[in-house]
């Protein structure tokens, strides 16, 4: 049942995936041409894009059942994009430098903990990540 379940997060959550680089593909051409999305259209799209990439995101973490640090560290991440994305549609501009500030903390937060490697992870094969013991002696001598 596991396995199931975990197929169709990570079915579901390339769907959702897909479906941002969808809209984030309308929201590229109509910055080649404006004329074709009226008013705060845009904003929204894009909103819209940074919002779905949060939950997908989210179910992508889901489908794999990380350790809780790792699941902090995911939602961490996921609000810092749902931050701004509601940063693109806000109306009152006080807030809107709030929340974008807000999402600024948290993206540099999020690369400052990747830094010091927090949390400690193996390595994710689905993103072709690969890590290399610094104790092993080198082969090939020098």
């Amino acid at each position: 049942m596991y396995n199931r379940l975990d197929r169709t997060h990570r079915a579901l959550s390339v769907f959702l995936g897909a479906l941002t680089l969808a809209f984030v593909g309308v929201v590229l051409v109509c910055d080649a041409f404006p004329a074709l999305l009226p008013g705060k259209s845009h904003d929204i799209l894009a909103a819209i894009s940074l919002a779905l990439i949060a939950v997908s995101y989210l179910i992508y973490q889901a489908a794999h059942h990380p350790a809780w640090r790792e699941w902090a560290k995911a939602a961490m991440l996921a609000l810092a994009f749902l931050f701004w994305a509601a940063n693109q549609v806000w109306p009152n501009a006080r807030q809107a430098v709030l929340l974008n500030d807000l999402a600024i903390a948290l993206f540099v937060l999020d690369v400052f903990l990747v830094l010091v490697g927090w949390p400690p992870t193996s390595p994710d094969e689905s993103f072709g990540e690969t890590y290399s013991d610094s104790r092993e002696p080198r082969s090939g001598g020098a």
